[in-house]
């Protein structure tokens, strides 16, 4: 009898446990940066701007004090006009400047200058080339050139609360910022385990594992800093893979525990009996 007991006592001590494991396993699956302390410090990876890549659409304007000058680079944008017999082509009126879509040979054709390559540069570097070409050619004098990104995104997926394309205009964007932009992470998504797949100017598509409840593998991940194209995705955690099926978290209720409590208490009166 005392040998019954002793395995009655076993079995409760089992469940018990098994029902502790379950309660406290959650949290750190859940809260970013687990290794972070008060005045921890962190080593980010290198630090990578955005650069021109093919498909990518740009605002260029020259500014300078010659206003004749500015307006043989800065092309209105045209609009069209339907309604009378045949389309016409109008100039807008709010001063709107035409955007510059780079070609797959990270080219644009720019007034008077032509064909110029400029794939591969940052933001930065396209306005000091086109407004250091612009003073060695002797077309303008005082040339202040401001280049902006106009259509840079990222695809961000999954276990997010608004998933879709998440814009930007930096010239940094890191991973952060996207989920951020898609409004973070559902408690149901998967913080160890975050994809990132970039595809490069080639076709060649890399794909990066992020582990965000681990600071310092998140800030060094080669994909911390994101680039215009990326694709996120938070995959499902357990609970809501399990979720997909007829009572698929039914042994992680409260109410399972108590069936198996009450099953084990009936088989050690039966035992004892």
């Amino acid at each position: 009898l005392k040998g019954k007991m002793t395995g009655v006592k076993a079995l409760m001590a089992a469940l018990l446990m098994g029902m502790a494991v379950t309660s406290c396993r959650a949290p750190k699956d859940v809260t970013y940066f687990n290794d972070l302390t008060s005045g921890a410090q962190k080593e980010l990876s290198s630090v990578n701007d955005i650069t021109v890549r093919p498909d990518d659409r740009l605002s260029i304007l020259v500014v300078s004090k010659d206003a004749q000058l500015m307006s043989l680079f800065n092309l209105p944008v045209v609009s069209q006009r339907v309604g009378q017999p045949g389309v016409t082509s109008s100039y807008s009126n709010n001063n709107d400047v035409a955007s510059y879509v780079v070609d797959r040979y990270g080219d644009i054709q720019f007034p008077v200058l032509g064909t110029i390559h400029i794939g591969g540069m940052r933001r930065a570097e396209v306005a000091d080339y086109i407004a250091t070409e612009l003073k060695s050619r002797n077309l303008v004098k005082d040339p202040v050139v401001v280049v902006d990104f106009l259509n840079n995104g990222v695809v961000v997926l999954g276990e997010v609360n608004r998933p879709g394309r998440v814009t930007f205009d930096r010239d940094r964007f890191t991973l952060l910022d996207a989920i951020a932009g898609a409004g973070d992470l559902t408690i149901q998504g998967q913080r160890k385990d975050v994809l990132v797949t970039r595809t490069d100017e080639n076709g060649h598509q890399t794909s990066y594992r992020v582990d965000l409840t681990d600071a310092e593998q998140t800030m060094q991940s080669p994909v911390y800093y994101l680039q215009q194209n990326d694709v996120v995705y938070v995959s499902p955690n357990d609970v809501r893979k399990r979720q997909t099926t007829a009572n698929g978290n039914a042994p992680l209720t409260p109410s399972f525990w108590i069936s198996i409590a009450s099953l084990a208490t009936t088989i050690a009166v039966l035992i004892v009996k």
